[in-house]
C-alpha cells in the first residue's frame, strides 16, 4: 500500500511522516525528491537557490527523480507487499509546477504518468495550511530558504488552491488534515485513515 503525505512547505509533512513511521514500524519511509542516490542528487540541484532553472526544466527534473525512485525503490517495496509512506509524490508536481509555475496540471500529469508508469497512491494525506502560516513556520526554522521557498505569495496561493482542487476531484483518495492541530493529533487522524483502508 502506498500512502503519500502532501501539502505546502511548512505544513508539517516531514513531522507527520516521521510520526507515522514510528507508529507503523513495518512501514518503509521515503521522501521526494530523493529516496535513492540519483534522486537525491536531483534534489540538491532543484533546491539550490544559486541555480537558475526554468519552469519546464524544473518539472522534468522532479519527474526524472520520481521515475528513478519508482523504478529503483518504490515498486520493489510495493511488490514485496510493504506499506510505503512517501513524503510528497506526483500531487506535489501538479500543485507546484502545474499550478504554481502555471505550466498546466494536465501537462505535468502527463510527464509524471510516463515517469511513474501511472502509479497512484492508495491514500493521500493532505495537510492543509494557510500559505502565510506555512511561510511563517518556515521562517521560524532558522534555515536558509531553498530555491522554491524564495517564490512569492501568489505562487503559494496558486499551489494551495490546486491542492484543494485535487482533493475535491478525488475525495476517495484524499484525506484532508488541518495542519494547525497538534502533531500527535494529526498522527492519530492519519492512522485512523490508514487503518480504514486495511
Amino acid at each position: 500500500m502506498l500512502i503519500t503525505v502532501e501539502g505546502l512547505d511548512g505544513a508539517g509533512k516531514t513531522t507527520l511522516a516521521a510520526g507515522l513511521a514510528e507508529a507503523l514500524p513495518h512501514a518503509v519511509l521515503l521522501r521526494e525528491p530523493g529516496g535513492v542516490a540519483a534522486s537525491e542528487r536531483v534534489r540538491a540541484l532543484v533546491k539550490d537557490p544559486a541555480l537558475k532553472i526554468g519552469a519546464r526544466a524544473e518539472a522534468l527534473l522532479y519527474a526524472a527523480a520520481r521515475a528513478q525512485l519508482v523504478e529503483e525503490r518504490l515498486l520493489p517495496e510495493l511488490q514485496e507487499g510493504r506499506l510505503v509512506l512517501l513524503d510528497r509524490f506526483v500531487d506535489s508536481s501538479l500543485a507546484y509546477q502545474g499550478a504554481g509555475r502555471e505550466l498546466g496540471i494536465a501537462a505535468v500529469a502527463a510527464i509524471n504518468a510516463f515517469g511513474t508508469g501511472a502509479l497512484t497512491p492508495d491514500l493521500t494525506l493532505l495537510l492543509r495550511i494557510d500559505p502565510a502560516a506555512g511561510r511563517a513556520r518556515q521562517a521560524g526554522r532558522g534555515e536558509a530558504a531553498d530555491r522554491l521557498e524564495l517564490a512569492d505569495d501568489a505562487f503559494f496561493g496558486r499551489i494551495a488552491a490546486a491542492y484543494d482542487g485535487l482533493a475535491a476531484a478525488e475525495p476517495e483518495r484524499f484525506r484532508i488534515l488541518h495542519a494547525t492541530k497538534p502533531p500527535q493529533t494529526l498522527v492519530d487522524e492519519a492512522l485512523t485513515a490508514i487503518r480504514a483502508l486495511a
